[in-house]
């Protein structure tokens, strides 16, 4: 009888519920009985002990279940944009003001009973964001109340507030006479914002970062450099061995990784020579679907990257086209920690219990000799694809498939979908933006062929392309 480390004792027949629960707590982190679908907490709570056993052993990852929801707690290598939180309505994500608002927010409702008003809610919140520079919150204002409304749509979303009376509309068409009353659950409230260490003892974002064990031995190290291993493989789209320590890609490359994230999520791991990627094969594992149904965006950045395909594989173009060298990952993650920590309030900070913080980097190399594992990967470098160039081909696809293809928002800006096609591609880790244009990563060939499922042209030359579907959601 085969033995498995991961899902030990889930039986063959059992093992796809097993698996769409795991999924499950790591799209959302958060599951309740309601969210993100009704009954979904009952999906996990039957394996709530293997579930936590596995996430604790392969990622280092703490889930915590009551029966009224399940919350996974992540253990971060570096910062990114991957774990954005986005408006309930417009999808859009939160911005500062949103997020700002959405943590005084769950602070004035621990601080309350067991139900509250929208309008004594905002008069607890406006002292507090109004002490914070360039936040405060002002009801005639643009924009202030629909912040408001975003982050308590989002609360109620998730079953944190239940409305028993009114409507936020209301109260935001006329906040002196307009209001809404909510029942508060406590324990989400708390479960939702839950750092891994207490905000006031931290001198760096950077403190919020795993870092590397010292002062252990090899086993326990390459134990650590295994899980940061597939940690990485979960969280981000594509993970190239270049971008890691010898270490961290010295695990990549081993088996057993395949082996469990793949009977751990039911998904497939796919190799190339310059990385590892897990698939969606389920279409429902992703907070950012490419390629496949979508809006303008979606589309035009798939249709982007074929035109670049094109590009690289003409004889004649190929090689007047020009490389450099790819940025160091670890220089620019010391950069966004700097940006971060400008606006650190050291004036709240609990000197005397501040933790020292680490050096920062997305990949913190690990103490211990590395003779036998894989040595780094030389400077690699990148295909450019110059601005000019880019502004040709999204000239040619409205050429191409006409203007109005590409949705009342779009049709008239075709820099803008540019942006954004362009923005999702660096999301997915496809390309790279640089002064002047954007560097092409490996796994972008993946996509060559994208365009062999588009129709056919009609009489008229232009292809019966559908762009009107809405944007593909995000978390």
């Amino acid at each position: 009888m085969t033995t498995h480390r991961v899902a030990a004792t889930v039986e063959t027949a059992q093992l796809g519920s097993y698996q769409q629960a795991a999924r499950l707590m790591l799209l959302y982190s958060i599951v309740t009985d309601s969210y993100p679908r009704k009954g979904a907490l009952a999906s996990v709570l039957p394996w709530a002990d293997e579930l936590a056993k596995d996430f604790r052993s392969l990622l280092g990852y703490t889930l915590h279940t009551t029966s009224h929801h399940a919350r996974l707690t992540r253990r971060l290598d570096s910062l990114d944009g991957s774990q954005d939180f986005t408006a309930v309505s417009s999808k859009r994500p939160f911005d500062r003001r949103r997020l700002a608002y959405l943590c005084l927010v769950l602070a004035c409702l621990h601080r309350s009973r067991i139900e509250i008003n929208l309008a004594d809610l905002v008069r607890e919140l406006t002292p507090h964001a109004n002490t914070i520079e360039h936040l405060g919150f002002d009801p005639t204002a643009p924009g202030h109340k629909d912040a408001v409304v975003d982050v308590i749509d989002w609360l109620v979303h998730r079953g944190a507030l239940r409305l028993s009376d009114g409507s936020t509309q209301h109260w935001a068409r006329d906040h002196e006479r307009g209001d809404a009353l909510y029942d508060i659950d406590q324990s989400l409230c708390a479960a939702l914002f839950k750092p891994g260490k207490p905000l006031q003892h931290l001198t760096s974002v950077a403190g919020l970062l795993e870092t590397a064990p010292t002062g252990t031995g090899r086993d326990a190290r390459r134990r650590y450099a295994a899980q940061r291993a597939r940690r990485a493989v979960i969280e981000h789209p594509v993970v190239y061995y270049a971008d890691t320590d010898p270490e961290t890609a010295s695990a990549l490359r081993q088996s057993a990784l395949v082996e469990d994230l793949t009977r751990f999520t039911g998904l497939k791991i796919e190799r190339r020579a310059e990385g590892i990627m897990l698939v969606d094969n389920t279409g429902h594992f992703t907070d950012k679907r490419f390629p496949g149904r979508g809006g303008a965006i979606n589309r035009t950045a798939g249709l982007l990257l074929a035109k670049i395909a094109d590009l690289q594989e003409d004889p004649a173009q190929a090689g007047r086209l020009s490389r450099l060298p790819a940025p160091d990952p670890v220089d620019e993650h010391h950069v966004l920690i700097a940006h971060i920590d400008v606006a650190l309030p050291h004036t709240a900070t609990l000197t005397a219990l501040a933790d020292e913080a680490p050096a920062p980097g997305p990949h913190p190399p690990v103490a211990g000799h590395v003779d036998d594992l894989q040595q780094p990967h030389p400077p690699a470098t990148a295909t450019l694809i110059e601005q000019a160039r880019l502004d040709e081909m999204i000239a040619e696809l409205y050429e191409e498939f006409g203007p109005s293809s590409f949705t009342i928002k779009w049709q008239a800006d075709p820099a803008g979908l540019l942006h954004e096609a362009i923005t999702l591609l660096q999301d997915l880790l496809l390309v790279h933006r640089v002064p002047g244009g954007i560097l092409i990563r490996p796994a972008a060939g993946r996509y060559r062929n994208i365009t062999a499922a588009l129709p056919s042209p009609s009489v008229d030359g232009q292809f019966a392309f559908d762009f009107s579907a809405p944007e593909d959601v995000t978390r």
